[in-house]
Formats: C-alpha cells, sequence, structure tokens
C-alpha cells in the first residue's frame, strides 16, 4: 500500500488548518482594535460586512474580548 500521497495530503491539510486558525486569530485581533479604538457610528456594522460575520458574531466578540 502506497500511503505517500495520504501522508502528504494529510500534511497539507494539517499545515492549511494552522494557517486559517491563525488567520482567524488575527482576524479577531484586528476587529476588536478598530472597534475598541473608535466611536464611530456604524463600526461594528463595517466590520461585519468587511469580515462577512453577522453583528451578533461581532457583539459577541467584542464582549467576550472585553470581559477577559
Amino acid at each position: 500500500m502506497d500511503t505517500a500521497k495520504l501522508e502528504l495530503a494529510a500534511q497539507r491539510y494539517r499545515e492549511a488548518e494552522a494557517a486559517l486558525d491563525a488567520a482567524r486569530a488575527d482576524l479577531r485581533t484586528e476587529v476588536v482594535s478598530l472597534l475598541n479604538g473608535t466611536e464611530e457610528r456604524g463600526a461594528q456594522a463595517q466590520a461585519a460586512r468587511v469580515t462577512g460575520w453577522t453583528r451578533e458574531q461581532i457583539r459577541l466578540l467584542m464582549k467576550a474580548a472585553n470581559d477577559g
């Protein structure tokens, strides 16, 4: 049985998953930083539009970041 292709695919998957996790953490950090640094009306809506997250997801992210 040749498992080389399977092992390569599994490694690529792990690397992609790690990159996605890092990008998600970076995005969360940037959203929190942006929203904590502005009083601008509509900032949460703009963050939701840019990220593709719902306003509820943005609200929960901010609550978790500011409670912690």
